[in-house]
């Protein structure tokens, strides 16, 4: 009870901050309310038992995406310009998108049913083989590590590619700062 409690917590939070960034012109107050979002993303990522995908959401999402978007602003001006043309158009293919998405889900299987795929095919698997195949106590860990080694590798990539892009722009921003504070 108390976890369907925190999931309809933040999911609306979630709406709720979504609707903030739309209705927002100032672009730091868009940025910070984005980072917000990531975080409930992850938060809500690890109530649902993927904490690797909350890690990588948090990580990226939250961390370097707020870095890289607050570098942009600091390259343009702070408030968003007003739109010259109607948002009828995009209001619609917002809408059917987000219609064809729900058909799409009508005949997925409850969530956290018995009776799933990957209930009943992979998961007694893994959990029987991970102590004598990979001999690591933790499951979770176990399946990470080895039997989804190479996706954990293409996550642990991404985080560590992003990470050095905001490093070159930071470094670069600096430069540019010394830059004209020479030139002054």
């Amino acid at each position: 009870m108390i976890e369907l409690f925190v999931n309809f917590v933040l999911f609306t939070m979630l709406v709720l901050t979504a609707l903030a960034i739309v209705r927002i012109d100032r672009l730091f107050a868009v940025v910070m309310l984005s980072g917000v979002f990531s975080l409930l993303s992850a938060l809500l990522f690890v109530t649902l038992d993927a904490v690797d995908v909350a890690f990588t959401e948090a990580a990226v999402g939250a961390g370097i995406s707020t870095v890289l978007m607050l570098s942009t602003i600091a390259l343009t001006k702070p408030v968003q310009k007003k739109p010259r043309h109607n948002a009828l158009v995009p209001l619609i293919v917002v809408g059917v998108t987000g219609a064809t998405l729900i058909y799409g889900t009508l005949d997925m299987p409850a969530f956290g049913a018995k009776d799933t795929p990957a209930q009943n095919h992979v998961a007694a698997l893994y959990l029987e083989r991970t102590p004598t195949d990979i001999d690591v106590p933790n499951a979770v860990t176990g399946i990470l590590a080895s039997y989804r080694g190479f996706d954990t590798l293409g996550e642990t990539g991404v985080v560590f590619t992003a990470g050095i892009g905001v490093l070159l722009l930071l470094s670069g921003l600096a430069r540019r700062r010394e830059e004209e504070g020479e030139e002054q």
